[in-house]
């Protein structure tokens, strides 16, 4: 499987993204070819090699002529017109509408309108189709199949708007990244707009460290300022992943908790898993002047992070927790219903790379024994048999 990885530690923008995917390998014939699907008119793509802080990167301008200056279709049903009457592959259409449709909606709401009525402002009609339709061509030709992003770097300051001046992250970019983890690194300009947010919230798989993947090519896109501090540039890292083996970044919540009802943990749990955990589990502990405790582990999303906080300083006697980021590697799993001789049977496949892990599902055999009367080893031993063709020893 082919991913790639966004290196975001000076932000991001639309054309930082059409640079480095050029820089990568896409030839910009390829991305002139597919955008002429777009029917866009007044408007040409320029590449030249520049030096960002001494690092050569690739920047590509969407340089507008006087018709594409005076293009009318800002809103989102003209957006969308162009996109469904555009002759692009259906995929890239239909990432190119939820891209759009994000946009305008994070624009609609920190605007306080509708997004009907939203227009596109700075972002320009043309300058911003040419971004991210050029992005999500140069991607396909890559042939990436997931994408990743290290925490994204929003620079500081302030930045002029046709709003007035607005505080860095501008708002429709603060709404966009929501959820995702950013930081300033102090440098007084805008280093994430809008259209580089919404390409990283709305096709990253994840966020946080560098996975697990063998990087075979690296694209170096240029922003356009050039500050001495670091380089301002965007690298995507392109290489071969596993197929079998998902490699993510988790948030794991903790609390030691010493004076609770043991039979409230499993109200606890359920109200957890039912708010988006991924996985609980109780560890046995011993605390200060040697009292008995449980640590309460939870792993989730970091999205769900905040509303499981919640969760666990409401429904346990903890007056706080600690939570971190954790990389997991986990095998591809899927679930599948066998016909044993003794009934059905849901089977657990877990693969990576060689390895091939069969579980039959618990619930299943024991209803299975209980009806029948056989024991729970050999019920399961006989629905394991069925997918391997082995009997277990």
């Amino acid at each position: 499987m082919k991913v790639a990885y966004f290196d975001c530690f000076s932000g991001i923008s639309g054309d930082m993204c059409l640079g480095a995917v050029v820089d990568a390998g896409v030839p910009l014939k390829v991305i002139e070819k597919g955008l002429k699907k777009l029917k866009l008119r007044g408007y040409r793509l320029r590449e030249q090699k520049v030096l960002r802080a001494g690092i050569a990167a690739t920047k590509v301008d969407v340089e507008l002529t006087a018709r594409g200056a005076e293009h009318g279709a800002r809103k989102w049903k003209d957006i969308q017109q162009i996109i469904r009457e555009s002759a692009l592959p259906e995929d890239i259409k239909k990432q190119g509408l939820q891209l759009f449709r994000n946009l305008f909606e994070a624009e609609a709401k920190v605007h306080g309108g509708l997004i009907e009525k939203t227009h596109l402002h700075e972002l320009g009609c043309v300058d911003c189709l040419a971004d991210i339709f050029g992005t999500l061509v140069g991607l396909s030709y890559l042939g990436i199949a997931k994408i990743y992003s290290s925490p994204v770097n929003l620079g500081s300051g302030s930045t002029q708007t046709s709003h007035g001046i607005m505080p860095v992250p501008a708002p429709a970019t603060a709404e966009l990244l929501k959820g995702v983890p950013c930081y300033s690194s102090g440098l007084a300009f805008e280093m994430t707009t809008p259209t580089g947010a919404v390409l990283l919230k709305t096709l990253s798989s994840g966020f946080g460290s560098m996975p697990l993947f063998r990087p075979e090519t690296i694209g170096t896109g240029a922003g356009n300022r050039d500050p001495e501090e670091r380089p301002n540039i965007l690298r995507i890292l392109v290489g071969q992943a596993d197929d079998a083996i998902q490699d993510e970044t988790i948030t794991v919540i903790e609390t030691n908790i010493d004076d609770m009802n043991p039979q409230l943990y499993e109200y606890v749990m359920d109200r957890l898993f039912d708010a988006g955990a991924l996985d609980i589990f109780l560890t046995q502990v011993l605390m200060k002047k040697s009292r008995p405790g449980v640590l309460l582990t939870v792993l989730c999303n970091n999205e769900q992070k905040s509303g499981l906080i919640n969760i666990i300083l409401k429904e346990t006697t903890t007056i706080g927790v600690r939570f971190y980021e954790a990389g997991r590697v986990t095998m591809n799993r899927e679930i599948k219903q066998i016909q044993t001789r003794y009934g059905k049977v849901r089977v657990k496949k877990s693969s990576g790379g060689s390895l091939v892990k069969i579980t039959p599902e618990y619930e299943d055999c024991k209803r299975i024994a209980r009806n029948s009367g056989l024991s729970l080893l050999e019920v399961m031993d006989c629905a394991r048999t069925n997918i391997t063709g082995k009997r277990q020893t």
